[in-house]
């Protein structure tokens, strides 16, 4: 059985390195490989289900995590009247942009002077439907198929200006018309509960050196200690089913198949696993299951500033955050013509300091002190169609640097970008349209079962890890399991590993 040729996931590649410019302090690049840049900058929730299947498999003593801190969003320009900050009565009205901090808790909300007393109530409502266990699914299923923004506006009488807020903590992909309470409401339940499970002020932490690129190299390691081998850069060229009548022992397990991979090599399974970028579509069947497909523009650029006033503690007695979130909502940004005010979703840009281990903060005393001292790294990407999402994103990276620009300060500068496209194919039509993050009923991952190949759903486009993800791998374990000791007792065994010769207590402080 030849395999059909594997279409690439990422597409459209470009890399910008700006000309130093000798006047700007740290406005300098360091050596390449002082650099990390991460594919997969997810965020994970506190309340998310991959926490204890790390520590019940051990898998968090070789890993570090670091906080996200506060959410802001732009509010677009305001008008000064005549007579403030020195204007004249006959004098011009500059505008000012600024960013305001999202209110993530009832004390965020109390805190903030600019939310009025009426609206101080309608928000407390709306937290406390989405943070009670109990209502908000009743919510979800009366009013599901109405516009979040609508629901806000009708039922909980909230103002227009803090629903954009409310909205970003949902992290939708769609515009904000286009985005359902079915969606929305879950994942806002996600974003207010996971905060002050870990520490008070956050409720999501990233690894450190890499996002989830980090995970999969531990997860690797893992697996080799327990007797796994796993090779790098070998895809499959071809799957050959074994010929002949089925044995008595492959009647009830699929029967073995001789995978050829790419450079010749060949590897026995009776199992395989992948994703439909790493595995082609065998049959009919699994590709009208995933006929969803979504392309995901991305921009991600090294800055000449650490960016430090994005990065206060969130509150009183919380660690210091390696990550901030800045939404801008499409009246911040320099739309290019012909695309909709109305048609374009939310932009987040996920700011990384240095302690994150993707860029320097300090180096080698070989290099100047300017060289590669202080930078910070900014993630946005967007659903538009290109060309058009890479000009949103560029006006939305800018707007952030000239909002945070100090004046008597050099103004911070993109020093290199990089933009590309990642191609996601989705098991269902819209990446909003999934109703729970946190449910628990099992994604069902498309499975050959007459050829022994089960696909998994592959990383969606969301900026956090959605639970589907390990739920899906659950489901493929279950599945091979079946009937295998180590995986009996109702399915408990799942990322349950025992203590292995080499990974001790004393592996805890790395």
């Amino acid at each position: 059985m030849k395999a059909a040729s594997k279409i690439s996931q990422f597409s459209l590649a470009s890399i910008r390195k700006e000309p130093p410019n000798e006047d700007t302090e740290g406005s300098t690049l360091g050596f390449s490989r002082a650099y990390c840049i991460s594919l997969a900058p997810h965020q994970i929730y506190t309340r998310s289900n991959l926490v204890p299947a790390l520590v019940s498999s051990k898998c968090y003593r070789q890993l570090e995590f670091l906080a996200v801190g506060s959410w802001w969003i732009h509010d677009g320009e305001e008008q000064i009247q005549a007579g403030q900050d020195g204007v004249g009565e006959s004098g011009p009205k500059p505008k000012r942009t600024c960013l305001r901090k999202i209110p993530g808790s009832r004390e965020d909300v109390f805190d903030d002077k600019s939310i009025s007393l009426r609206s101080t109530r309608s928000l407390m409502k709306i937290l406390k439907l989405a943070t009670d266990p109990e209502t908000y699914p009743t919510i979800v299923e009366e009013h599901g198929h109405r516009s979040f923004v609508e629901y806000l506006t009708s039922e909980c009488k909230l103002d227009l200006k803090l629903q954009a807020p409310l909205l970003a903590l949902t992290l939708p992909w769609d515009p904000p018309s286009k985005t359902t309470v079915a969606y929305a409401l879950p994942r806002l339940h996600r974003h207010l509960t996971s905060i002050g499970i870990f520490g008070p002020g956050f409720g999501a932490v990233i690894p450190k050196w890499g996002g989830l690129a980090e995970i999969a190299q531990v997860a690797c390691r893992a697996g080799a200690v327990g007797g796994g081998v796993y090779v790098l850069k070998k895809g499959i060229e071809a799957i050959e089913q074994s010929q002949g009548e089925p044995t008595s022992t492959e009647t009830a397990s699929p029967r073995l198949m001789t995978v050829r991979l790419d450079g010749g090599d060949t590897v026995k399974a009776r199992s395989i696993v992948g994703t439909p970028t790493t595995i082609p579509k065998l049959s009919e069947a699994t590709t009208a299951q995933r006929n969803a497909i979504v392309e995901i523009i991305h921009l991600t650029a090294i800055v000449s500033s650490p960016l430090t006033s994005l990065f206060p503690p969130p509150a009183e007695g919380s660690p210091p955050p390696a990550v901030v979130v800045v939404v801008m909502p499409s009246s911040s940004l320099q739309l290019p013509d012909g695309v909709d005010e109305s048609d374009v979703p939310l932009i987040y840009l996920n700011v990384h300091s240095s302690d994150t281990g993707e860029c320097p903060d300090g180096q080698s005393s070989l290099l100047s002190k300017r060289v590669g001292r202080n930078l910070g790294i900014i993630y946005t990407s967007t659903s538009l169609p290109h060309p058009s999402a890479l000009v949103i994103l560029a006006s939305a990276l800018n707007t952030l640097l000239s909002t945070i620009h100090t004046e008597g300060k050099p103004k911070p500068e993109i020093l290199w970008s990089m933009s590309y496209t990642q191609r996601h194919t989705l098991p269902s039509p819209s990446p909003s349209s999934t109703a729970d993050p946190s449910s628990s009923s099992s994604t069902e991952s498309s499975r050959d079962l007459n050829h022994g190949i089960l696909y998994l759903n592959e990383l969606g486009p969301s900026l956090a890890l959605e639970d589907e993800v390990l739920r899906d791998v659950r489901g493929v374990w279950e599945h091979i399991t079946v009937g295998d000791a180590e995986g009996a007792e109702g399915g408990s065994g799942f990322m349950h590993f025992v203590e292995r010769e080499g990974m001790g207590a004393g592996d805890d402080e790395m």
